[in-house]
Protein backbone atom coordinates (compact mmCIF):
# COMPACT_ATOMS: atom_id res chain seq x y z
CA UNK A 1 0.00 0.00 0.00
CA UNK A 2 1.31 3.51 -0.77
CA UNK A 3 2.15 5.93 2.04
CA UNK A 4 0.11 8.92 0.88
CA UNK A 5 -3.41 7.77 1.93
CA UNK A 6 -2.36 8.19 5.56
CA UNK A 7 -2.26 11.96 4.99
CA UNK A 8 -5.31 12.50 2.75
CA UNK A 9 -8.79 13.46 3.96
CA UNK A 10 -11.48 13.41 1.30
CA UNK A 11 -14.21 15.77 0.14
CA UNK A 12 -16.79 13.46 -1.42
CA UNK A 13 -19.21 14.76 -4.03
CA UNK A 14 -21.74 13.37 -6.50
CA UNK A 15 -20.83 15.13 -9.76
CA UNK A 16 -24.08 14.82 -11.74
CA UNK A 17 -26.06 16.38 -8.91
CA UNK A 18 -23.36 18.89 -8.00
CA UNK A 19 -23.34 20.46 -11.45
CA UNK A 20 -27.10 20.35 -11.95
CA UNK A 21 -27.11 17.78 -14.76
CA UNK A 22 -30.39 16.02 -15.68
CA UNK A 23 -30.60 12.60 -14.03
CA UNK A 24 -33.62 10.81 -15.53
CA UNK A 25 -35.15 13.08 -18.15
CA UNK A 26 -33.58 14.19 -21.43
CA UNK A 27 -30.51 11.97 -20.96
CA UNK A 28 -28.67 10.91 -24.11
CA UNK A 29 -25.38 9.09 -23.44
CA UNK A 30 -24.27 9.94 -26.99
CA UNK A 31 -25.12 13.65 -26.89
CA UNK A 32 -22.62 16.41 -27.49
CA UNK A 33 -20.75 17.28 -24.26
CA UNK A 34 -22.09 20.03 -22.02
CA UNK A 35 -19.12 21.38 -20.10
CA UNK A 36 -20.47 21.25 -16.58
CA UNK A 37 -17.48 19.51 -14.95
CA UNK A 38 -15.69 22.85 -14.84
CA UNK A 39 -18.16 23.94 -12.14
CA UNK A 40 -16.20 21.88 -9.61
CA UNK A 41 -12.97 23.85 -9.99
CA UNK A 42 -14.12 27.00 -8.12
CA UNK A 43 -14.70 24.76 -5.10
CA UNK A 44 -11.17 23.38 -4.88
CA UNK A 45 -9.95 26.26 -2.74
CA UNK A 46 -12.86 25.54 -0.37
CA UNK A 47 -11.54 21.98 -0.06
CA UNK A 48 -8.12 23.31 0.95
CA UNK A 49 -9.63 25.93 3.27
CA UNK A 50 -11.47 23.18 5.15
CA UNK A 51 -8.16 21.39 5.63
CA UNK A 52 -8.95 18.56 3.23
CA UNK A 53 -6.73 17.46 0.35
CA UNK A 54 -8.63 14.76 -1.52
CA UNK A 55 -11.47 14.86 -4.04
CA UNK A 56 -13.58 11.69 -4.07
CA UNK A 57 -15.76 11.90 -7.17
CA UNK A 58 -18.92 9.91 -7.72
CA UNK A 59 -19.48 8.36 -11.17
CA UNK A 60 -18.38 10.46 -14.15
CA UNK A 61 -18.55 7.98 -17.04
CA UNK A 62 -21.20 7.89 -19.76
CA UNK A 63 -24.38 6.40 -18.34
CA UNK A 64 -28.12 6.25 -18.85
CA UNK A 65 -29.40 7.94 -15.67
CA UNK A 66 -27.75 8.28 -12.25
CA UNK A 67 -24.21 7.32 -13.24
CA UNK A 68 -24.24 3.78 -11.87
CA UNK A 69 -25.68 2.36 -15.12
CA UNK A 70 -22.50 2.85 -17.13
CA UNK A 71 -22.53 2.47 -20.91
CA UNK A 72 -18.91 3.49 -21.61
CA UNK A 73 -16.15 3.36 -18.98
CA UNK A 74 -13.71 5.12 -21.31
CA UNK A 75 -15.77 8.25 -21.95
CA UNK A 76 -16.77 11.14 -19.69
CA UNK A 77 -20.54 11.45 -19.35
CA UNK A 78 -21.55 14.13 -21.90
CA UNK A 79 -23.76 15.69 -19.21
CA UNK A 80 -20.49 16.51 -17.42
CA UNK A 81 -18.27 17.32 -20.38
CA UNK A 82 -15.29 15.82 -22.13
CA UNK A 83 -11.88 14.27 -21.47
CA UNK A 84 -10.40 17.76 -21.70
CA UNK A 85 -12.69 18.95 -18.90
CA UNK A 86 -11.45 16.16 -16.64
CA UNK A 87 -7.85 16.90 -17.59
CA UNK A 88 -8.34 20.52 -16.48
CA UNK A 89 -9.91 19.44 -13.20
CA UNK A 90 -7.05 17.02 -12.53
CA UNK A 91 -4.48 19.71 -13.32
CA UNK A 92 -6.21 22.24 -11.06
CA UNK A 93 -6.33 19.66 -8.29
CA UNK A 94 -2.64 18.79 -8.65
CA UNK A 95 -1.72 22.49 -8.46
CA UNK A 96 -3.34 22.55 -5.00
CA UNK A 97 -1.96 19.22 -3.83
CA UNK A 98 -5.38 17.57 -4.01
CA UNK A 99 -5.54 13.83 -4.76
CA UNK A 100 -8.40 12.55 -6.94
CA UNK A 101 -10.31 9.30 -6.60
CA UNK A 102 -12.78 8.05 -9.22
CA UNK A 103 -15.84 5.86 -8.68
CA UNK A 104 -15.45 2.57 -10.53
CA UNK A 105 -18.74 0.78 -11.21
CA UNK A 106 -17.43 -2.67 -12.06
CA UNK A 107 -20.14 -4.93 -10.67
CA UNK A 108 -22.71 -4.10 -13.33
CA UNK A 109 -23.43 -1.93 -16.37
CA UNK A 110 -26.50 -0.28 -17.87
CA UNK A 111 -28.65 -2.19 -20.32
CA UNK A 112 -27.60 0.25 -23.01
CA UNK A 113 -23.96 -0.81 -22.78
CA UNK A 114 -22.85 -1.82 -26.31
CA UNK A 115 -21.59 -5.20 -25.13
CA UNK A 116 -24.98 -6.05 -23.65
CA UNK A 117 -26.82 -4.74 -26.67
CA UNK A 118 -24.66 -7.08 -28.73
CA UNK A 119 -25.80 -9.97 -26.52
CA UNK A 120 -29.43 -9.10 -27.18
CA UNK A 121 -28.62 -9.23 -30.88
CA UNK A 122 -27.25 -12.74 -30.50
CA UNK A 123 -23.63 -11.89 -29.72
CA UNK A 124 -21.08 -13.10 -27.19
CA UNK A 125 -22.27 -13.34 -23.55
CA UNK A 126 -18.75 -13.60 -22.08
CA UNK A 127 -19.01 -10.42 -19.98
CA UNK A 128 -22.35 -11.18 -18.34
CA UNK A 129 -23.95 -13.54 -15.85
CA UNK A 130 -27.24 -15.06 -16.90
CA UNK A 131 -28.90 -17.96 -18.63
CA UNK A 132 -30.51 -18.80 -21.93
CA UNK A 133 -34.24 -19.37 -21.94
CA UNK A 134 -35.11 -20.79 -25.32
CA UNK A 135 -33.38 -18.32 -27.63
CA UNK A 136 -33.41 -15.40 -25.19
CA UNK A 137 -30.59 -14.45 -22.80
CA UNK A 138 -31.86 -13.51 -19.34
CA UNK A 139 -29.14 -11.61 -17.47
CA UNK A 140 -28.69 -11.51 -13.75
CA UNK A 141 -29.22 -8.01 -12.38
CA UNK A 142 -27.93 -6.07 -9.39
CA UNK A 143 -30.19 -6.30 -6.33
CA UNK A 144 -33.37 -6.53 -8.37
CA UNK A 145 -32.67 -3.45 -10.49
CA UNK A 146 -33.54 -4.56 -14.01
CA UNK A 147 -31.59 -1.67 -15.54
CA UNK A 148 -28.31 -2.87 -13.98
CA UNK A 149 -26.90 -5.94 -15.73
CA UNK A 150 -24.43 -7.97 -13.67
CA UNK A 151 -20.97 -8.64 -15.06
CA UNK A 152 -19.51 -12.14 -14.92
CA UNK A 153 -16.56 -11.89 -12.55
CA UNK A 154 -15.37 -15.40 -13.34
CA UNK A 155 -14.65 -14.28 -16.90
CA UNK A 156 -11.17 -13.30 -18.04
CA UNK A 157 -12.82 -10.80 -20.38
CA UNK A 158 -14.37 -8.97 -17.43
CA UNK A 159 -11.04 -8.88 -15.58
CA UNK A 160 -9.29 -7.55 -18.68
CA UNK A 161 -11.95 -4.86 -19.14
CA UNK A 162 -11.67 -3.64 -15.55
CA UNK A 163 -7.88 -3.61 -15.70
CA UNK A 164 -7.95 -1.63 -18.94
CA UNK A 165 -10.39 0.92 -17.48
CA UNK A 166 -8.42 1.35 -14.28
CA UNK A 167 -5.10 1.77 -16.05
CA UNK A 168 -6.55 4.13 -18.64
CA UNK A 169 -7.64 6.68 -16.03
CA UNK A 170 -4.65 6.17 -13.75
CA UNK A 171 -2.52 6.98 -16.78
CA UNK A 172 -4.57 10.16 -17.18
CA UNK A 173 -3.60 11.24 -13.68
CA UNK A 174 -6.07 10.00 -11.06
CA UNK A 175 -4.75 8.55 -7.79
CA UNK A 176 -7.00 5.57 -7.21
CA UNK A 177 -10.44 4.03 -7.26
CA UNK A 178 -13.52 3.71 -5.10
CA UNK A 179 -14.88 0.29 -6.06
CA UNK A 180 -18.65 0.61 -6.12
CA UNK A 181 -20.69 -2.33 -4.76
CA UNK A 182 -17.47 -4.20 -4.03
CA UNK A 183 -19.43 -6.33 -1.57
CA UNK A 184 -21.32 -7.88 -4.53
CA UNK A 185 -18.12 -8.90 -6.31
CA UNK A 186 -16.20 -12.04 -5.28
CA UNK A 187 -13.01 -11.00 -3.46
CA UNK A 188 -11.10 -13.35 -5.74
CA UNK A 189 -11.93 -11.12 -8.67
CA UNK A 190 -10.22 -8.12 -7.09
CA UNK A 191 -7.28 -10.36 -6.19
CA UNK A 192 -6.91 -11.17 -9.90
CA UNK A 193 -7.29 -7.56 -11.04
CA UNK A 194 -5.63 -5.25 -8.52
CA UNK A 195 -2.13 -6.78 -8.51
CA UNK A 196 -2.01 -6.43 -12.29
CA UNK A 197 -2.97 -2.76 -12.01
CA UNK A 198 -0.42 -2.19 -9.25
CA UNK A 199 2.32 -3.58 -11.49
CA UNK A 200 1.90 -0.44 -13.58
CA UNK A 201 0.68 1.96 -10.88
CA UNK A 202 2.16 0.95 -7.51
CA UNK A 203 1.03 4.22 -5.89
CA UNK A 204 -2.66 3.67 -6.67
CA UNK A 205 -5.10 3.27 -3.75
CA UNK A 206 -8.24 1.11 -3.84
CA UNK A 207 -11.15 1.41 -1.42
CA UNK A 208 -14.10 -0.93 -1.72
CA UNK A 209 -17.70 -0.12 -0.93
CA UNK A 210 -18.53 -2.87 1.55
CA UNK A 211 -21.66 -2.52 3.66
CA UNK A 212 -21.35 -5.65 5.81
CA UNK A 213 -19.21 -8.73 6.33
CA UNK A 214 -15.82 -9.61 7.78
CA UNK A 215 -13.79 -6.59 6.67
CA UNK A 216 -10.40 -7.99 7.60
CA UNK A 217 -11.06 -11.23 5.71
CA UNK A 218 -12.36 -9.33 2.67
CA UNK A 219 -9.28 -7.11 2.55
CA UNK A 220 -6.99 -10.12 2.89
CA UNK A 221 -8.75 -12.09 0.15
CA UNK A 222 -9.30 -9.18 -2.25
CA UNK A 223 -6.04 -7.19 -1.78
CA UNK A 224 -8.09 -3.98 -1.56
CA UNK A 225 -6.39 -1.33 0.57
CA UNK A 226 -9.46 -0.15 2.46
CA UNK A 227 -13.21 -0.60 2.86
CA UNK A 228 -16.04 1.79 3.65
CA UNK A 229 -16.85 1.68 7.38
CA UNK A 230 -20.62 1.45 7.48
CA UNK A 231 -20.68 -0.18 10.91
CA UNK A 232 -19.00 2.84 12.51
CA UNK A 233 -21.30 5.20 10.58
CA UNK A 234 -24.33 3.38 11.95
CA UNK A 235 -22.87 3.40 15.45
CA UNK A 236 -22.31 7.15 15.31
CA UNK A 237 -25.73 7.90 13.82
CA UNK A 238 -27.81 5.64 16.05
CA UNK A 239 -25.69 6.16 19.13
CA UNK A 240 -26.37 9.89 18.97
CA UNK A 241 -29.88 9.93 17.47
CA UNK A 242 -31.22 7.22 19.80
CA UNK A 243 -29.39 8.38 22.92
CA UNK A 244 -27.59 5.04 23.16
CA UNK A 245 -23.84 5.51 23.38
CA UNK A 246 -23.45 1.83 24.22
CA UNK A 247 -24.13 1.12 20.54
CA UNK A 248 -21.41 3.57 19.51
CA UNK A 249 -19.03 2.14 22.12
CA UNK A 250 -19.53 -1.32 20.65
CA UNK A 251 -18.97 -0.02 17.11
CA UNK A 252 -15.71 1.63 18.18
CA UNK A 253 -14.48 -1.60 19.75
CA UNK A 254 -15.25 -3.41 16.50
CA UNK A 255 -13.53 -0.61 14.57
CA UNK A 256 -10.38 -1.12 16.61
CA UNK A 257 -10.27 -4.76 15.55
CA UNK A 258 -10.31 -3.72 11.88
CA UNK A 259 -7.43 -1.27 12.38
CA UNK A 260 -5.14 -4.21 13.03
CA UNK A 261 -5.68 -5.25 9.40
CA UNK A 262 -6.29 -1.99 7.49
CA UNK A 263 -7.38 1.64 7.85
CA UNK A 264 -11.10 1.85 6.97
CA UNK A 265 -12.59 4.73 5.02
CA UNK A 266 -14.69 6.51 7.63
CA UNK A 267 -17.58 8.94 7.16
CA UNK A 268 -20.75 10.36 8.69
CA UNK A 269 -22.31 11.16 5.32
CA UNK A 270 -22.19 10.11 1.68
CA UNK A 271 -24.33 10.16 -1.47
CA UNK A 272 -26.37 7.13 -0.39
CA UNK A 273 -27.50 8.08 3.13
CA UNK A 274 -29.53 10.69 4.98
CA UNK A 275 -27.40 13.73 5.80
CA UNK A 276 -25.94 13.70 9.28
CA UNK A 277 -27.69 16.98 10.24
CA UNK A 278 -31.04 15.36 9.48
CA UNK A 279 -30.06 12.09 11.15
CA UNK A 280 -28.99 13.51 14.52
CA UNK A 281 -30.08 17.17 14.47
CA UNK A 282 -27.86 20.13 13.71
CA UNK A 283 -26.96 20.76 17.36
CA UNK A 284 -25.42 17.29 17.67
CA UNK A 285 -23.48 17.22 14.40
CA UNK A 286 -20.25 18.31 16.18
CA UNK A 287 -20.57 15.24 18.41
CA UNK A 288 -20.54 13.01 15.32
CA UNK A 289 -17.60 14.90 13.83
CA UNK A 290 -15.60 14.64 17.05
CA UNK A 291 -15.76 10.85 16.79
CA UNK A 292 -15.10 10.77 13.03
CA UNK A 293 -11.91 12.84 13.23
CA UNK A 294 -10.40 11.29 16.35
CA UNK A 295 -10.72 7.56 15.68
CA UNK A 296 -8.48 5.66 13.28
CA UNK A 297 -9.21 5.47 9.58
CA UNK A 298 -9.27 7.61 6.45
CA UNK A 299 -12.05 10.20 6.96
CA UNK A 300 -14.19 11.86 4.32
CA UNK A 301 -16.65 14.76 4.38
CA UNK A 302 -19.70 14.57 2.13
CA UNK A 303 -19.98 17.87 0.28
CA UNK A 304 -22.53 20.13 1.94
CA UNK A 305 -22.37 18.47 5.35
CA UNK A 306 -19.85 21.12 6.40
CA UNK A 307 -22.57 23.77 5.95
CA UNK A 308 -25.10 21.87 8.06
CA UNK A 309 -27.26 20.98 5.06
CA UNK A 310 -30.19 18.66 5.75
CA UNK A 311 -31.76 16.01 3.49
CA UNK A 312 -33.44 12.66 3.94
CA UNK A 313 -32.88 9.65 1.69
CA UNK A 314 -36.12 7.93 0.71
CA UNK A 315 -36.65 4.43 -0.64
CA UNK A 316 -38.33 5.35 -3.93
CA UNK A 317 -37.36 6.38 -7.43
CA UNK A 318 -35.59 9.70 -7.07
CA UNK A 319 -35.24 9.12 -3.34
CA UNK A 320 -31.54 10.06 -3.51
CA UNK A 321 -32.12 13.42 -5.18
CA UNK A 322 -32.38 15.39 -1.94
CA UNK A 323 -28.97 14.22 -0.73
CA UNK A 324 -27.42 14.85 -4.19
CA UNK A 325 -28.32 18.51 -4.81
CA UNK A 326 -26.98 21.07 -7.21
CA UNK A 327 -24.36 23.39 -5.71
CA UNK A 328 -24.07 27.12 -6.35
CA UNK A 329 -21.31 28.38 -8.63
CA UNK A 330 -18.98 29.30 -5.74
CA UNK A 331 -18.80 28.72 -1.98
CA UNK A 332 -19.47 32.43 -1.44
CA UNK A 333 -22.99 31.90 -2.79
CA UNK A 334 -23.98 29.29 -0.19
CA UNK A 335 -26.73 30.55 2.10
CA UNK A 336 -28.04 29.29 5.43
CA UNK A 337 -24.64 28.11 6.64
CA UNK A 338 -24.56 26.75 10.19
CA UNK A 339 -21.34 28.44 11.30
CA UNK A 340 -21.04 26.23 14.38
CA UNK A 341 -20.93 23.12 12.19
CA UNK A 342 -18.53 24.72 9.71
CA UNK A 343 -16.22 25.81 12.53
CA UNK A 344 -16.31 22.31 14.02
CA UNK A 345 -15.22 20.82 10.69
CA UNK A 346 -12.32 23.24 10.41
CA UNK A 347 -11.15 22.73 13.98
CA UNK A 348 -11.40 18.95 13.94
CA UNK A 349 -9.78 18.55 10.53
CA UNK A 350 -6.93 20.80 11.73
CA UNK A 351 -6.54 18.64 14.84
CA UNK A 352 -6.49 15.51 12.72
CA UNK A 353 -3.84 17.00 10.47
CA UNK A 354 -1.65 17.86 13.49
CA UNK A 355 -1.81 14.24 14.62
CA UNK A 356 -1.14 11.97 11.62
CA UNK A 357 -0.66 9.05 14.02
CA UNK A 358 -4.46 8.95 14.45
CA UNK A 359 -4.70 7.09 11.12
CA UNK A 360 -4.11 3.67 12.71
CA UNK A 361 -4.50 4.55 16.41
CA UNK A 362 -6.71 2.52 18.76
CA UNK A 363 -9.46 4.07 20.86
CA UNK A 364 -10.34 3.18 24.46
CA UNK A 365 -13.77 3.81 25.93
CA UNK A 366 -13.02 5.55 29.24
CA UNK A 367 -16.63 6.01 30.33
CA UNK A 368 -20.01 5.35 28.74
CA UNK A 369 -23.66 5.81 29.67
CA UNK A 370 -26.66 6.14 27.38
CA UNK A 371 -26.06 9.88 27.02
CA UNK A 372 -22.41 10.47 27.93
CA UNK A 373 -19.21 9.15 26.41
CA UNK A 374 -15.49 9.64 26.95
CA UNK A 375 -13.03 8.24 24.39
CA UNK A 376 -9.24 8.23 24.48
CA UNK A 377 -7.25 7.59 21.30
CA UNK A 378 -3.52 7.29 21.83
CA UNK A 379 -0.15 6.21 20.52
CA UNK A 380 2.80 6.16 22.91
CA UNK A 381 2.84 9.48 24.80
CA UNK A 382 0.32 11.25 22.56
CA UNK A 383 -3.41 11.15 23.24
CA UNK A 384 -6.63 12.82 22.12
CA UNK A 385 -9.68 12.66 24.38
CA UNK A 386 -13.31 13.17 23.33
CA UNK A 387 -16.08 13.97 25.82
CA UNK A 388 -19.73 14.03 24.69
CA UNK A 389 -23.02 14.85 26.40
CA UNK A 390 -26.41 14.22 24.81
CA UNK A 391 -28.40 15.13 27.90
CA UNK A 392 -30.30 18.30 28.77
CA UNK A 393 -28.32 18.84 31.99
CA UNK A 394 -24.62 19.70 32.47
CA UNK A 395 -22.29 16.82 33.30
CA UNK A 396 -18.82 16.30 34.76
CA UNK A 397 -16.82 13.56 33.07
CA UNK A 398 -13.35 12.11 33.57
CA UNK A 399 -10.79 13.86 31.39
CA UNK A 400 -8.37 10.92 31.45
CA UNK A 401 -4.88 12.46 31.12
CA UNK A 402 -5.97 15.49 29.07
CA UNK A 403 -4.04 18.71 29.62
CA UNK A 404 -5.94 21.18 27.45
CA UNK A 405 -9.22 21.68 25.62
CA UNK A 406 -8.64 21.98 21.87
CA UNK A 407 -12.15 22.63 20.64
CA UNK A 408 -15.76 22.35 21.72
CA UNK A 409 -17.63 23.91 24.61
CA UNK A 410 -16.16 22.05 27.59
CA UNK A 411 -13.98 23.27 30.44
CA UNK A 412 -11.16 21.35 32.11
CA UNK A 413 -10.89 21.39 35.91
CA UNK A 414 -9.29 18.95 38.39
CA UNK A 415 -8.94 16.10 35.89
CA UNK A 416 -12.59 16.49 34.92
CA UNK A 417 -14.19 17.97 31.85
CA UNK A 418 -17.31 20.01 32.50
CA UNK A 419 -19.81 19.93 29.64
CA UNK A 420 -22.96 22.02 29.24
CA UNK A 421 -26.25 20.46 28.14
CA UNK A 422 -25.71 18.69 24.79
CA UNK A 423 -22.09 19.80 24.94
CA UNK A 424 -18.91 18.34 23.50
CA UNK A 425 -15.17 18.78 23.79
CA UNK A 426 -11.97 17.43 22.29
CA UNK A 427 -8.89 17.57 24.47
CA UNK A 428 -5.20 16.77 24.11
CA UNK A 429 -2.76 15.26 26.52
Amino acid sequence: MPDWPAHVFWWHLYPLGFVGAPIRDDVDPDAEPVHRLERIEPWLDHVIELGLNGLLLGPIFASETHGYDTVDHFRIDPRLGSDADLDRLLAASRERGIRVLLDGVFNHVGRGHPAFQAVLAGGDTTLFRGRWVDDRFEPEVFEGHGALVALDHSSDATADLVIDVMCHWLERGIDGWRLDAAYAVPPEFWARVLPRVRERFPEAWFVGEVIHGDGAAIVHASTMDSLTQYELWQGIWHGIADGNFFELSHAIERHDELLAAYAPQTFVGNHDVTRIASAVGRDLVPHALAVLFTVGGTPSVYAGDEFGWTAVKEEREGGDDAVRPEFPATPAEVTGVDERILDAHRALIALRRRHPWLWRARTDVVEVTNTTLVLRTAVDAEAVIVALNLGDAPVSLPAADAATVVTGDGMLADARVELPPRGWAVLER
